[in-house]
Formats: structure tokens, C-alpha cells, sequence
């Protein structure tokens, strides 16, 4: 018996569970049904109560490949009529619909797509938020089901007696929601964006965050100005993910040797070393100055963590949010593949909160769904970042790197530029408005600076992805083989230093 006696009395387990005796849906494992569990739980966070047979049918459709799911009724509608009207007719309805929704283009891609618990959580509460609002019955217990696989391994047999351990209004109502709204049902799975999808297969999303995550999803998901991010992103994406951590010298005993450093293991000493008299070889070793040969291995960790700041003022609306997003995108990606600790800001007239990469997951919900309703103030914004990075010093031995994604008319007072300077290497993008220049008093305290024309993001396509890989680094040969809107202009003041390695704004202005 897959639920044991000792949980039957309790309707927090027996309750969603009896549910299943509506489903449609077998999955080919338990370990699938187990997702069910935090697709229901996450709806509930959301505040989209449905029955758990709802998001386990609709969920697994969305989840996993149609090999994986066998499709037809686990429990015959006639040993349920005793808790649910009509039900060999709502049985059909609720088929017929699950087999449309299935047809869907997300549905029929899951394979490929391969979306986490989040995502699957917002696109439940997506496509099914109008059949929960649409009830006026709360169930009549709480859904607490365990963790544990083998509550659903041969459940079906134990389907009936379940369902009537509880009252099954909640259910009767959901169905015949679910049947009224199936015209909207359908319409919000075909309207899924599957290029929103495939970036957030691509990149995840923070999955530690739990319903935090989930709001910024479900907020990508309906912004409007999401896709154009999207889009721009899927273009230069690609050559961003063959990156690998860069090989380098170290101490460690293993591949060849690469070359000679000054730190090493005894058996990695150079012969002649010995050839020193014994006060000379002593003070060798004191000063640091004995040679050993360098393993070839993985680069040792150099303590960096990234910054990258987004302006969300109003000037970056439309094309330049486009730009700057997509390539903060591309280049946080590009730097977890190289090992890199990365973290995220917007800025307008403050500075908001940091959102960290975790687990190589990026912020992907947040980077596109964030609004900035705040005006722009630059030097209360860099005041406040030099204060950050001053704090955070004394607790964070890392070295800190700032790339700012912005407007060209980012005026600043060149010593708050000096201030953030004295704690961080800093580089940034600069978008220029149509017809603009760049004329900033602090270029030269950059370690690196591009500038974008208007024409090259407005016209979208191959110039602007061009543009973005340039920037990237991706491109091959010398730099002028990029487009002249992405150098630095004849008339700025050079930069003083070059851009820290490990850096996407490596090797040019």
C-alpha cells in the first residue's frame, strides 16, 4: 500500500493525494510526481489554489516529453460519483482540454527546453491563475504531502478509497472553472513566448530564491519589453557559452610543465638553483627568488567578484534597455563560465538591491523584469556605491570589478569616479542617443570604455549583435575588424589602464 495507514486519517496528505484520482496523466516515474509537490506548493505561495491534480496533469505536460506520460484516466469516473457530479462528462472535458494544452508549442518542446521547478510554477500560475481566481471555495484541508517517492509508486489502485477520505466540492468547482475558461486556458499556453523559455533553460534562474524568483518570472514572462531583451540575447548567447575557464600556470602536480614561477614544490626546483653557494641559495630563498618549474592546470583563483551595474533610468528605454540588458546578460554568463563571482544592480536615482549569481544561475527574472520609476541622480548613485565598496572591503577579500551598462550623458563629478576607482577596476558601455557624443570629463580614470551609436542598436540584426559580440571580446583579429560605433572616438581621453583580466571589456575602448 504506497500511502501507509498511519497517513490516511490525516487530509493534509490523504486529501491532495485522493485528488489524483482525477488525473489524466501517468508519469513514467515517481520521481516525476514528486515535482508535483513543489509546483503545488510554489502556486499556493503565489496565491493560486488549485486542486493538486490540476498542477500535477498540467505541470508534467510542461515538464516532460510526451515519452515520458501516458495520457488517459488513472480512476474510472464511475467509482467516483459518489463525491463528484457528473463526472464522466467533466472526465471528457478535462481529457479533451489536457490533450489541446499538450498540442501547445511549450508542451510539445519540453524536452528541449528544460525548465526548472520555478519556471514550471510560474507557467502553471500563468496559464491557470484564471481558473483560481475564478473559485470562491477554499479546500477543505491543507495540502502538507512528504517528500517521498514511494507515496505515489503503484498508488492508482488506492485512488478511489482516497478521494473520499475528504469532501471533493473544491475539486467539482476547479473542473467545471477549468471547463468554462478553456477557451483562455488555451489561449495563455499558446501564448507562451518559447524564446523567453529557452533563454531561461539557457541561463536558469535563481533557484534558492524560492517565491521571490517566481514573482520576477512571472513578471518577465508578462513584460512586454522582455521579449526585444530576449531576442537580442538568443543572438550573441551562443559564442558566450563555448567560454572555459582559461588554462594557466600553478603548482599543482599534474599535466606538463608550462613554465617557471617563483613558487613550487621541491621536486618542481630548478637544477640549477643547486649550483648556488649555500649563503646565496639561502638568501634566494628568503627573498622569493628561487625558480621552479609551473605545472600547467587550471588557473589558481584569482579573488574577483563583478559588479555589473544596469541603468534603469528613463533614457534607457526602448533600444538602449535592449542593449544594455542583453549584454549584461551575455557578459555575466560569460564571466561564470570563467569561473568568475558575478553579482547584479540596477541604478536610476538609487541604487538597488544586489542579486548574486548562485550555483552558475543568473538573475534571469530580475534582469528582465526590472522597472526603475525613480528619476536619475548619477552622484548620489556612485556616492552610494563607493560607500558599498568601501564597507564591504573589510569583510570581502575580493577584488571588486564594476562594468556599467549606460547612457551616454552619464555625468558624473569626476572625484566620485576617483573615489569608486580607489576600491574597484571599472569599465563601461556607453549608449549614445540618436545624434549624440560622448563628452565625459572622467574617461580617462576608466580601465575601459566602448561607446554605441544610436544607428547600430536601432537597426537591430547582424550590426548590433556584431556590436555586442565586439564588446564581448568574441570577435577574432584585430579590433578593427569590429564596427566603428563600438571604439572608443579620436577625441576622448585614452584610458590610463587596461581593463583586469578575467574581464568581458578586455582588450580595447
Amino acid at each position: 500500500m504506497p500511502v501507509p495507514s498511519k497517513l490516511l486519517d490525516d487530509t493534509s496528505v490523504s486529501g491532495p493525494l485522493g485528488s489524483l484520482a482525477l488525473s489524466q496523466i501517468r508519469p513514467g516515474s515517481s520521481s516525476l510526481a514528486l515535482r508535483a509537490i513543489r509546483w503545488h506548493e510554489g502556486l499556493e505561495r503565489l496565491g493560486v489554489v488549485l486542486p493538486f491534480a490540476l498542477a500535477h496533469d498540467v505541470g508534467l505536460l510542461f515538464a516532460a516529453p510526451r515519452e515520458q506520460l501516458e495520457i488517459g484516466p488513472r480512476c474510472p469516473p464511475a467509482q467516483l460519483t459518489a463525491r463528484l457530479r457528473d463526472a464522466p462528462r467533466l472526465f471528457e472535458a478535462y481529457r479533451s482540454l489536457l490533450a489541446e494544452i499538450g498540442d501547445s508549442e511549450a508542451a510539445r518542446r519540453a524536452a528541449q527546453l528544460k525548465m526548472n521547478d520555478d519556471l514550471i510554477t510560474v507557467i502553471l500560475s500563468r496559464v491557470l491563475g484564471t481558473v483560481a481566481a475564478r473559485l470562491t471555495l477554499a479546500p477543505p484541508y491543507r495540502s502538507r504531502v512528504p517528500v517521498d517517492a514511494s507515496l505515489f509508486d503503484g498508488i492508482d489502485p488506492q485512488l478511489p478509497s482516497l478521494f473520499q477520505t475528504a469532501r471533493r466540492d473544491f475539486e467539482q468547482r476547479a473542473l467545471e472553472a477549468l471547463e468554462a475558461a478553456r477557451l483562455f486556458v488555451l489561449t495563455m499556453a499558446d501564448a507562451l513566448d518559447i524564446d523567453t523559455l529557452r533563454l531561461f533553460g539557457m541561463l536558469g534562474s535563481e533557484a534558492s530564491a524560492g517565491a521571490l524568483a517566481q514573482v520576477d518570472l512571472l513578471a518577465a514572462l508578462e513584460s512586454p519589453e522582455a521579449n526585444d531583451i530576449v531576442n537580442f540575447s538568443l543572438e550573441i548567447l551562443p559564442s558566450v557559452l563555448e567560454t572555459k575557464t582559461r588554462p594557466a600556470s600553478g603548482t599543482t602536480a599534474a599535466f606538463g610543465y608550462s613554465g617557471i614561477n617563483t613558487r613550487g614544490t621541491i621536486d618542481s626546483l630548478m637544477l640549477t638553483e643547486l649550483a648556488w653557494d649555500d649563503l646565496e641559495l639561502a638568501r634566494r630563498i628568503a627573498d622569493n627568488e628561487v625558480l621552479y618549474y609551473a605545472r600547467e592546470q587550471s588557473r589558481d583563483e584569482q579573488r574577483r567578484i563583478h559588479y555589473l551595474l544596469i541603468d534603469a533610468s528613463a533614457s534607457m528605454r526602448g533600444d538602449r534597455q535592449t542593449f544594455a540588458r542583453g549584454m549584461a546578460i551575455a557578459t555575466g554568463k560569460k564571466l561564470l563560465l570563467q569561473g568568475e563571482d558575478v553579482a547584479f544592480r540596477f541604478y536610476d536615482a538609487r541604487l538597488y538591491e544586489l542579486h548574486r549569481a548562485k550555483a552558475g544561475q543568473l538573475p534571469t527574472g530580475h534582469i528582465l523584469s526590472f522597472k526603475g520609476e525613480r528619476g536619475r541622480n548619477p552622484a548620489r548613485v556612485f556616492a552610494e556605491l563607493s560607500t558599498d565598496l568601501d564597507l564591504t572591503r573589510h569583510h570581502d577579500p575580493r577584488t571588486p570589478v564594476v562594468h556599467l551598462f549606460t547612457h551616454a550623458a552619464l555625468y558624473i563629478p569626476r572625484e566620485m569616479i576617483q573615489a569608486v576607482r580607489a576600491h574597484a577596476h571599472l569599465s563601461a558601455v556607453f549608449i549614445l542617443p540618436s545624434g549624440g557624443e560622448l563628452d565625459l570629463d572622467y574617461l580617462d580614470l576608466l580601465d575601459a570604455h566602448w561607446v554605441v551609436d544610436h544607428a547600430t542598436i536601432s537597426g537591430g540584426g547582424a550590426a548590433r549583435a556584431t556590436a555586442a559580440r565586439s564588446i564581448l571580446g568574441e570577435t577574432q583579429g584585430d579590433t578593427t575588424a569590429g564596427p566603428a560605433s563600438v571604439h572608443r572616438p579620436l577625441d576622448a581621453p585614452a584610458s590610463r589602464r587596461s581593463a583586469p583580466s578575467g574581464s568581458p571589456t578586455t582588450g580595447g575602448h
